[in-house]
């Protein structure tokens, strides 16, 4: 990957390196990667010229940011021939097949009973309720996005930037061959589908990607308890250990904290 002929005009990169997968036979670079800290107007920059370059910005974080091997992203454990095309795959149907599946109760759960699988998912319980409304577009996405990803640094010092040639952000993910969600899919290309359902319906955008994290921004969060709650829904059949493993006992907690709320972030046990 060219980088330097398709950068925006006037923007250097700072010093850097592509990333070699290993997956493949060595020859796939899917990633460019700073070998310092990042700063949040660099990346702007760079979010604000993608339609020209075609690269889509990441800040990226690692596993410990104090490694030198700064995993996931420098020690190439990146495997983009693994993953399929997220324009392949249909998001609602996505979303509707793993809420099946994670509330209804397997043989060999040892963490949950079906009574408290159900009273975390209530008031909906075993029946996928479909996608939320989709908001009115906002013109302000950018400006949202920059003002999290200057949360975001502040919060994590040591993020680098990484650069993905891709079309979108949500593309991004699967084209650099993250596996974050690995223990609940190996193929990233299907959660990146619905990331690019989140962007089309409320002005999501990629921001940071760590080595089992994603976070993004949002520039029409619902407004309201009932829309809330459907995506309160969405977000668990997406990422269930945001509602397993976090701080709220049940959806409807979860969904209150959404409301008006410009930045979704997301963590795979």
């Amino acid at each position: 990957m060219n980088l330097e002929s398709r950068l925006p005009h006037g923007i250097a990169l700072p010093p850097g390196r592509m990333i070699t997968s290993d997956e493949g036979d060595g020859d796939v670079q899917p990633l460019w990667l700073s070998d310092d800290p990042t700063a949040v107007e660099l990346w702007s920059r760079l979010r604000a010229g993608h339609a020209a370059s075609g690269l889509w910005p990441l800040l990226l974080d690692a596993l410990d940011p104090h490694d030198q091997g700064f995993r996931t992203w420098g020690c190439g454990e990146l495997w983009p021939e693994c993953m399929s095309s997220p324009a392949q795959h249909n998001p609602e149907a996505l979303l509707a097949r793993w809420w099946q599946d994670y509330t209804t109760m397997d043989e060999d759960d040892d963490q949950l009973t079906a009574a408290e699988r159900l009273a975390v998912t209530a008031p909906f319980g075993q029946a996928w309720p479909g996608r939320a409304p989709t908001r009115t577009p906002s013109p302000h996405a950018d400006e949202i996005a920059e003002q999290y990803a200057r949360a975001f640094l502040t919060q994590n010092p040591h993020a680098r930037l990484g650069l993905v040639a891709a079309p979108r952000g949500a593309d991004a993910l699967a084209r650099a061959g993250w596996m974050g969600p690995a223990n609940y899919g190996n193929d990233t290309g299907t959660f990146a589908a619905v990331v690019r359902d989140w962007e089309d319906r409320f002005g999501v955008l990629v921001v940071g990607v760590g080595f089992s994290t994603l976070y993004l921004s949002v520039a029409t969060p619902p407004s309201r308890v009932e829309e809330a709650l459907a995506v309160a829904a969405e977000h668990f059949a997406f990422c269930p250990d945001n509602i397993w493993q976090g701080p709220h006992p049940d959806l409807a907690s979860y969904a209150e904290g959404l409301i008006d709320l410009n930045c979704w972030e997301f963590w795979w046990d």
